[in-house]
This record gives structure tokens, C-alpha cells and sequence, in this order.
């Protein structure tokens, strides 16, 4: 059953005004953009009673009215990113919607162009993806901006690896400071008009995916902003399907990405009290894929999420009505057509259950080893070689997710073999792997306790701060395994920073890590005890670990090595093809393929299937490779006596167990599909469907294992009754 509405548990953003249609009955509604409709849209929502938060983007939006001049009386054409050669970043296909140079007047306008949100009665606002591309940085005012924070006129990001690093970092320190000003002074209006607290949230790309794609985002910057009260994860397909290499084939890998990115955007929140919700799309932006590619995808991403317990809140759809009115490409390549039933069900099904996810047991099956991989913002700060152009190489965000690629180094940008070359080897082998925010080592005390074993590498991101070392040297001294993957070849090493700017300059990041270990900044590699822990040291490019199973072994058993060295017989790593955990009744796991074997993973017990539309109990469950599944364990229920609801495709309320009857209200999207199982502590003798003016009997099918029946049904405007007796 769905918690109080006030829990704020699942959400979804809409740009359109309330339809019967896409009523998804979450928690929360986050209406889509400051237009003149605004108060409106708002107004419908939440006379439906959602919770109604405001979402608009913060790096482009509709914001002719400051670009052309009636504003403030001066046009900011100016503040538009742009390219080396001139031409304007523009979001999507229209010339008039630039990506924006976040200065402190457009920090201002937006501040006055959300203000109306406040006065209509919001109780959050999300400012989505503050983004600043890599490609970008030649625009006056980012020039002017450059000089403001460097105290030195600007350079061409383009002509050097430092001049590259350095319009980066301030890039980020734009958007930090653009969210700043803008929560703080709105949160002040909202306590000082009306008395009411504002909460902010900001909706970002993983930092995967940013450095991905090559774009600079403030991501765990947004940790130091104290009017921020938290995030929702975008990841959904059309980020997690971004195709990468391991052992030498280029592929998408969208289970694994997703893991990956939902992992690093989980440190966001991570021992703090703010809230992330992790978003899924049971499509994309992408308008010609079909709906078998849709649902397989959506459901390789939901697993993904599912299996890192730490985050139980969902954006569950961004734009409902493009998925239940739009029509896509039929799987006979024979025009267009709408959701399938079964899927809509699906979907239905599994955006009620995730309202479920805050569980209090969990459990995980398989390897105990907690292993790192650190990964830091700087990331984004070097993803461009000096003078190699590129520009051509942006993705569209024009509706087709398409890629333009103009030589093999725009191609091995994209696939991003530094990263990946240290994740997929042990991920594919059963190794829980989660990206670990490298610099939240200075921010939270104790940060890296949770790990046995981390991986670090400076060929492809830099540590900014150089008191990070003396507490991950700690952590190794501790009883920490720091596996070391570098050659020093980066030409970023060479930028100015701490490291080779002070009294005593060193080379690379790495020689000052290794000083602070007592190691010797010129060793060979190799394996050294450091106090209770130890060091594997691997003088070798992460990318090249991607290039062919021989190198990805070659990681295997540097990180095997460095967990047999801790001499702790209570963690192992046995390979497996598959990830695996038990959340309270839920368990979730997903088979990889490339992996140790081709063998289905085999479940026994008494289970009901959630990706079923039908909701079938099974007793064996057989998962094989490249394929999820989520299960509701029967023999899980504390009070096996006891009437409830263990799935249904609508909001479940007004739920009233008697000893000779059930009764509940449903509420869902019109005309849609609906089905729901639900315990009973007796065989039922009928089931009824009452709406306004009329009862009908339902058609329902007991089953004894499990006492459940199962019922199906479509929803009605304003809710159906349902009486089981």
C-alpha cells in the first residue's frame, strides 16, 4: 500500500496541465516550466491532491525575454555558451534556446521569473541540469567571468591542457555559485512573505555521465551549497546506453552503466540528511526505438537502482503523456503505435511497488568484499586534448540522442575507456563494485570506513585538494587495500595546481599520494605493506584495460591480490555472472552476460513476479544472462494471517481488512489496465468493482499456496471501490 503523500516517496514532472490519462497517483507532481500557464498547471495538480513541486532547467529554458533585451533593457546574448568558431550551443533544435553562461544577472532573472512558483504555492523547486559544455568558454561573458576569478585575463580552453582545466573548474564554480543565489534568495522571499520553508533540489546527471559526455556540472560541489536540500539521479536510458569497451568490444552495456552511474550518484547523499530520488524512463528521448527496446532497457535501469538500497525514493517517469498518448515505431517497421497494454500494466505495477523500496532488512547475496573505485569532479575538467577539434561530436539533445562523430578520437572519447577500464573487469565477475565520491574524502569524517578495497587512478581526474592523501593514507594504514593504476603519462599532470605550484613541487598527484604512504615516489610496481594495509601498484593507463581480457585479468588480480594480502578470511570474491539482494520481501538480481559463465541463475521458494503483468506465482524462477527480475518472496510476509496488497497498478487507499471482507479504493491513469494481488486470511466467495452509479462483479483467480487472488480491472476518474468478500 502507498504511504502518506507527505513522504514524497515517487514523483514525476509533467509540462502539460492534469490528464485523466497520464494520472500516475504518485506522491508528488513536479510541474514543468515558468510559462505564463504556470499557476494553473499548478492549481490542477494539486486539486487532485499531489504534492506540487516546480521544475524548470537552470542552464536554457524559454528565456527570450532576457536574451532580447525586455528584461532588463539590455540584451545577454552575450551569456550564451558558444563555440571556438563562434556559433552558439544551442539546447535542441531551436536557435532562440542557447545553453546559458550562469552570471550573476541570469542568477537574478531566473530568481524573479521562478518568484511566481513561490506565490502559487509550491513546497519545492527543482533546477534541473546545470550544464556547461566542455566545447564551450568562448563567449564575453565567460571571458569576463574568467577574469573576475582568475585575476588574469582569459585563455583559449583550447590551446593548452592548463587553459583547458582551469575554464572547466570555473564552469563549475559558475553553476555552483548561479544555485546559490538563486535557493538562498527565494528561500528568504518564501519565509518572509508567507512564513513557509522552500525546499530546492537540484536534478543532475551522474558524474559518469557528465565526464561521459563531455560536459562540466557542479555534482558533488552541490554538497558545499547549504540551501540545496537534495538531488534526483538522472539516469535512464538514454545516458546508461552510452556504449563503452570492455575487453576490447564497444558495446552498449546498459544494466552495467546504469549500476555504475546510480552508485556514484548515491555519495551525493550518502551519510547526509539530504534526499535523492533515483529517476527511471520507461522510454527516452530517443523517438525511434520501439517498445520491446523501451521495456527491455527501462527494465535493465530499474534493477540497476534497485540494488543500491541506500536511495528508496523514484522520479518514476519523466513527461507521462508521452508514454501513455504518444505512439512509437511498431515492431513490424510498419508505422506507429501506442503503449502496449501489458507494458502500460507493467509500468503501472512497478511505479506503485517502488513507493515499497524503504525497507529495513537488506540483504546481499554473493561477494562480501566492499570495493571502491574513486572517481572525483575533475573528471570532467580534462576531457579535451588541446587543438584536436571536436565540437562535432556533441550530443544532440534535438530528440534523437544521435552522435555525430567526426575521427576515432571523438570515438574514444566517448567510450571513455579510463573509467570503464577500471569498473567492467570486476563488476562483470560478480564484484559489487560502487564509484566512491573521491572528494568527500575531505568533507565527511570517516567517509571511506565502508570499504575494504579502492582503486584510484590519475590519468583520467586529479585530486584538488592535497589533504585528501593524508586521510586516504590513514585509511591505508588502517587496514585499508589501495590498488594504484598510472603511468604518469596524462599531459593534464602538468597543469597548475597544488601539487607542482608550492614550495616542494611534485610531478604528478600521484608522487605526493605515495610520500604521504612512505612509498617511494619512483618505485616499481608491485605490492607493499602500509602499516596494517597494503598497496598494489599498477604502472600501467586504466584505458588500456579495456583493450582485451588479458588486461582486464591483469586488474582482476591486482584487486585479488590486494584482497588476499589483508589476510581477512571473512571476505572473499568468488566470481559470478550475476548481482543479487533482498530488500524486506523484494529480491532483485540481474544475470550478466561476458561474464564468468552462460549459466541462468536458479531461484527456489514462492515468489510473485512483478515484472509480470500478470502477476504469476512461481515457485522456480530462471534468470538467464542479460536478463532481471524482480520478486515479491511470499515466505518473506511477517504475519502469513493477515489480508494486504503485495502488488497493483494503482494507488492503493482507504484499505480496511475485516473477518469477512476487504475492501479498498484504487486510483489510476484512465482507461488503463489494471491488476492487483492481494492476501486474503479466507477464500473469497465474490469481488466487486463499485464506481459512482454502478457495482459489477469482478472475475478473480485464488491461489491457495499463496492465499492471494488476483483481480483485474480498469480505473476510473475520480477511483473504483473494490470489495472482496
Amino acid at each position: 500500500m502507498m504511504g502518506a503523500r507527505e513522504e514524497e516517496r515517487t514523483g514525476f514532472q509533467e509540462g502539460s496541465g492534469f490528464g485523466e490519462k497520464y494520472d500516475l497517483q504518485t506522491d508528488f507532481v513536479m510541474v514543468y516550466g515558468v510559462s505564463a500557464t504556470m499557476p494553473e498547471r499548478i492549481r490542477q495538480w494539486a486539486e487532485r491532491g499531489y504534492k506540487v513541486h516546480l521544475m524548470t532547467g537552470v542552464s536554457w529554458g524559454g528565456y527570450q525575454e532576457y536574451l532580447n533585451g525586455q528584461y532588463d533593457g539590455r540584451p545577454h546574448w552575450d551569456e550564451a555558451q558558444t563555440y571556438k568558431s563562434g556559433e552558439t550551443i544551442i539546447h535542441g533544435t531551436s536557435r532562440e534556446i542557447p545553453y546559458m553562461v550562469p552570471t550573476v544577472a541570469y542568477a537574478d532573472f531566473l530568481t524573479e521569473r521562478i518568484r511566481p512558483a513561490v506565490d502559487a504555492g509550491v513546497d519545492a523547486i527543482h533546477l534541473e541540469e546545470p550544464e556547461f559544455w566542455v566545447e564551450g568558454g568562448y563567449s564575453e561573458a565567460f571571458k569576463r567571468e574568467w577574469l573576475i576569478y582568475y585575476n588574469e585575463p582569459w585563455q583559449d580552453p583550447d590551446g593548452s591542457c592548463d587553459g583547458q582545466y582551469r575554464a572547466s573548474k570555473l564552469k563549475a564554480y559558475l553553476y555552483t555559485r548561479c544555485l546559490d543565489r538563486v535557493c538562498s534568495a527565494l528561500k528568504e522571499y518564501s519565509l518572509v512573505k508567507y512564513g513557509r520553508p522552500l525546499r530546492f533540489y537540484v536534478p543532475t546527471h551522474s558524474l559518469i555521465n557528465y565526464a561521459q559526455w563531455r560536459i562540466v556540472s557542479p555534482e558533488s560541489r552541490l554538497l558545499d551549497v547549504p540551501s540545496i536540500n537534495g538531488y534526483i539521479a538522472q539516469i535512464w536510458t538514454g545516458t546508461s546506453r552510452t556504449a563503452n569497451v570492455y575487453e576490447g568490444v564497444a558495446a552498449e552495456r546498459t544494466f552495467e552503466t546504469a549500476y555504475l552511474e546510480y552508485g556514484i550518484m548515491q555519495e551525493l547523499v550518502r551519510g547526509t540528511d539530504r534526499r535523492m530520488w533515483f529517476l527511471h524512463d520507461p522510454i527516452e528521448d530517443d523517438p525511434k526505438r520501439t517498445w520491446s527496446d523501451y521495456r527491455a532497457n527501462y527494465i535493465r535501469t530499474l534493477t540497476a537502482s534497485l540494488l543500491h538500497p541506500g536511495v528508496s525514493r523514484y522520479e518514476v517517469a519523466p513527461w507521462p503523456k508521452r508514454i501513455f498518448e504518444g505512439q512509437y515505431p511498431a515492431e513490424n517497421g510498419e508505422g506507429k503505435e501506442p503503449i502496449p497494454p501489458d507494458y502500460a500494466t507493467t509500468l503501472l505495477l512497478l511505479m506503485h511497488t517502488l513507493g515499497n523500496m524503504d525497507q529495513p532488512e537488506v540483504e546481499d547475496f554473493g561477494n562480501n568484499v566492499r570495493i571502491g573505485v574513486l572517481m572525483a569532479d575533475s573528471a570532467m575538467f580534462q576531457r579535451k586534448a588541446p587543438g584536436v577539434p571536436t565540437a562535432g561530436f556533441m550530443l544532440k539533445y534535438d530528440g534523437t540522442n544521435e552522435v555525430e562523430m567526426t575521427d576515432e578520437y571523438a570515438l574514444k572519447l566517448l567510450l571513455y575507456s579510463s573509467f570503464y577500464g577500471l569498473t567492467l573487469p570486476l563488476l562483470k565477475h560478480g564484484l559489487p563494485v560502487r564509484p566512491v565520491q573521491l572528494d568527500n574524502i575531505r568533507r565527511f569524517p570517516g567517509y571511506l570506513n565502508d570499504y575494504r578495497v579502492l582503486v584510484l587512478s590519475y590519468e583520467f581526474m586529479k585530486p584538488e585538494f592535497p589533504d585528501i592523501h593524508a586521510s586516504l593514507a590513514q585509511w591505508v594504514r588502517d587496514g585499508g587495500a589501495l590498488v594504484y593504476v598510472g603511468d604518469d603519462s596524462d599531459p593534464y599532470h602538468q597543469v597548475r595546481e597544488w601539487w607542482n605550484q608550492g614550495a616542494k613541487p611534485y610531478l604528478t598527484p600521484r608522487e605526493h599520494l605515495f610520500e604521504c604512504l612512505g612509498l617511494a615516489p619512483d618505485r616499481a610496481e608491485g605490492v607493499e605493506a602500509v602499516g596494517r594495509g597494503v598497496v598494489v601498484y599498477m604502472k600501467e593507463h586504466p584505458e588500456r584495460l579495456a583493450e582485451s581480457a588479458e588486461a582486464a585479468d591483469r586488474l582482476r588480480h591486482a584487486v585479488r591480490t590486494a584482497i588476499d594480502k589483508l589476510g581477512d578470511g571473512r571476505r572473499s570474491w568468488l566470481p559470478a555472472n550475476h548481482l543479487m539482494i533482498r530488500r524486506g520481501p523484494y529480491v532483485i538480481a540481474s544475470v550478466m552476460r561476458e561474464s564468468v559463465s552462460e549459466e541462468p541463475l536458479r531461484l527456489t521458494g514462492l515468489y510473485v513476479d512483478l515484472f509480470d503483468p500478470q502477476l504469476a506465482v512461481r515457485e522456480t524462477v530462471v534468470v538467464q544472462p542479460g536478463h532481471q527480475v524482480l520478486l515479491y518472496n511470499m515466505q518473506q510476509i511477517d504475519q502469513p494471517g493477515r489480508s494486504g496488497i503485495i502488488a497493483a497498478s494503482s494507488r492503493i487507499e482507504c484499505f480496511m481488512s475485516e473477518a469477512d471482507s476487504v475492501s479498498f479504493t484504487v486510483r489510476g491513469p484512465q482507461g488503463v489496465r489494471a491488476v492487483a494481488r492481494v492476501r486474503c486470511g479466507f477464500q473469497p466467495s465474490s469481488a466487486d468493482y463499485t464506481v459512482p452509479g454502478r457495482t459489477e462483479p469482478l472475475a478473480y483467480e485464488w491461489d491457495n499456496r499463496t492465499s492471494t487472488l488476483l483481480i483485474r480491472y480498469e480505473h476510473h476518474p475520480g477511483g473504483a471501490e473494490i470489495r472482496i468478500r
